[in-house]
């Protein structure tokens, strides 16, 4: 079987009574993700220390917004995107990845015009922020019974898996173990990093911004 490589990642955290559980897991396996954290969620101090914890466990923190309520090609204005995204980075301080890793709110992992607006876009360029995609949403949140099935039909499928889970509540937990289980016995290789294919922004420039994603 040809091995396939498995991005991890962990979107809307931190959430205490969650996060600090699936990073166990993932620390039992020593493997490493990123979380792309909900700024809004830092006010809380229990939210904000599994944020540090997060960082020192090795794992990449990304930025997924401030109050992942209105996607940014839905409300086009300037002023949202300098907020939903330079205050959730500021927010995130010194737990950043050098590449100040963005995530855009997706409306359930949906690729379209509604990912971004034409300042947004000009935002994340001017501020040289490493926006990143995804290819695998098995639906974590939303199909507790099917979602370990669906990722490993679409890991099989592709050479190059980055994965969308959630350390919410009634996200991944319950079944994270047994995925990993399953993507073991697929003989995956774990990356941290991310391919091509899903970064669309890097240091000031466009990498794979498909114009499909921008609403003007």
């Amino acid at each position: 079987m040809t091995s396939r490589r498995v991005t991890l990642t962990f979107d809307n955290g931190p959430t205490p009574g969650v996060t600090e559980r699936v990073l166990d897991i993932l620390g039992q396996e020593r493997l490493h993700s990123t979380f792309f954290v909900i700024g809004r969620k830092l006010a809380d101090p229990a939210a904000a220390a599994l944020a540090r914890e997060t960082h020192s466990a090795g794992h990449w923190i990304g930025n997924h917004t401030l109050t992942h309520s209105v996607a940014l090609g839905d409300r086009p204005d300037a002023a949202y995107a300098a907020t939903e995204i330079g205050e959730t980075q500021a927010r995130i301080g010194n737990l950043s990845h050098r590449d100040k890793l963005f995530r855009p709110y997706g409306r359930s992992g949906q690729i379209g015009p509604h990912l971004f607006s034409r300042a947004a876009v000009e935002y994340l360029l001017a501020h040289r922020f490493r926006t990143i995609l995804w290819n695998c949403v098995p639906g974590d949140w939303r199909d507790p019974d099917g979602w370990v099935e669906t990722c490993i039909e679409q890991v099989r499928n592709r050479e190059w898996s980055v994965v969308v889970l959630h350390d919410i509540a009634n996200g991944c937990l319950a079944r994270l173990p047994e995925l990993l289980h399953r993507l073991a016995e697929l003989d995956v290789t774990y990356e941290q990093d991310f391919p091509h294919s899903v970064t669309l922004t890097r240091a000031g420039e466009i990498v794979s911004l498909s114009p499909d994603c921008v609403r003007d």
